[in-house]
């Protein structure tokens, strides 16, 4: 599998909201309601929230216009929806931008237990049910390109482009996962939680830098419940899609970061390889690689979305 992106990638109709869409983002749908200030995203006013069908209230945003193809950004996790604010200006011009706080994170709620990938990826379809959208473009970054994953296998009915950045269809074994998660609640606080989560995610000229970029994503892990992280590391732990995802059939882009050391150029290899007619990018970065090369991180996104 090549690692260049195809320069030629074939067509596929854009795919707008419905007529319902601007009448619910006004508050007429049951379960909306406006956001709260005071989490570390420059949204926050403009948040609104719906309640899922297993009653957890789940935060979202919304950017540019209704008659636009619609695409939906899905985070990694210990993140929220503001890890994309660099990235919806520019996507908001060509985009109708629905991006929100997984379960456990940002300003969602945090139900107790561990989650499922499938109860993720059906919080995405109750969202835009919601929303009156019937197919959407998803753009996901590790835990969120899990999440498109599963919408690419079980819901393809309702998924346009598919791009899955810095993520895995599997990272066993299961006993990892189980440390991580008795380690969250044992730690006295997220401070050592959240230095190795930036080690992982930035590379150490940014970090020993302390490049504003990185900032907003230690604030972020500071505040993150840990039970919302112990939960979302059970979806990871029980999630295993290497031979699922020969069923996606979404044009898919899959990009992956040459020094990450979590999802790894060969977890990216072994995707592009078994999802049909996927396509391959390898970027200079870490994990984070739409933060580390924002310019060729949107390039790239841009031209397989708009080909």
């Amino acid at each position: 599998m090549s690692r260049m992106l195809a320069t030629h990638l074939s067509g596929l109709a854009p795919f707008t909201s419905s007529a319902r869409l601007q009448e619910r983002l006004d508050g007429q749908h049951p379960g909306a309601s406006e956001g709260q200030a005071g989490s570390s995203t420059a949204a926050d006013h403009l948040r609104r929230h719906f309640t899922t069908g297993d009653g957890v209230r789940i935060a979202y945003h919304v950017d540019g216009a209704a008659d636009k193809p619609v695409l939906v950004l899905s985070n990694s996790i210990a993140t929220d929806l503001g890890m994309w604010d660099r990235q919806v200006p520019e996507l908001a011009e060509h985009f109708h931008v629905v991006r929100y706080d997984m379960r456990g994170h940002g300003e969602s709620e945090v139900p107790a237990g561990a989650y499922s990938l499938d109860r993720l990826g059906r919080d995405v379809l109750e969202l835009l049910d919601g929303l009156g959208i019937e197919r959407a473009h998803f753009l996901g970054l590790s835990l969120g390109g899990f999440v498109g994953q599963w919408l690419g296998i079980h819901a393809p009915e309702r998924i346009g482009r598919l791009i899955l950045s810095n993520t895995a269809s599997y990272l066993g074994p299961a006993a990892q996962w189980d440390e991580a998660i008795n380690s969250v609640f044992k730690a006295e606080g997220m401070q050592e939680t959240a230095e190795r989560f930036l080690r992982n995610w930035f590379p150490t000229r940014l970090l020993e830098e302390g490049s504003a970029v990185v900032e907003p994503f230690r604030t972020t892990l500071l505040a993150m419940d840990r039970q919302g992280l112990a939960g979302s590391y059970a979806v990871v732990r029980d999630t295993d899609m290497r031979r699922t995802i020969v069923l996606i059939t979404s044009p898919t882009l899959v990009i992956a970061g040459e020094h990450d050391p979590v999802t790894t150029v060969s977890h990216s290899e072994t995707m592009a390889e078994t999802i049909p007619g996927a396509r391959l990018l390898v970027m200079p970065a870490a994990h984070m690689t739409h933060i580390e090369f924002p310019s060729e991180f949107m390039e790239v996104v841009l031209n397989f979305l708009r080909s």
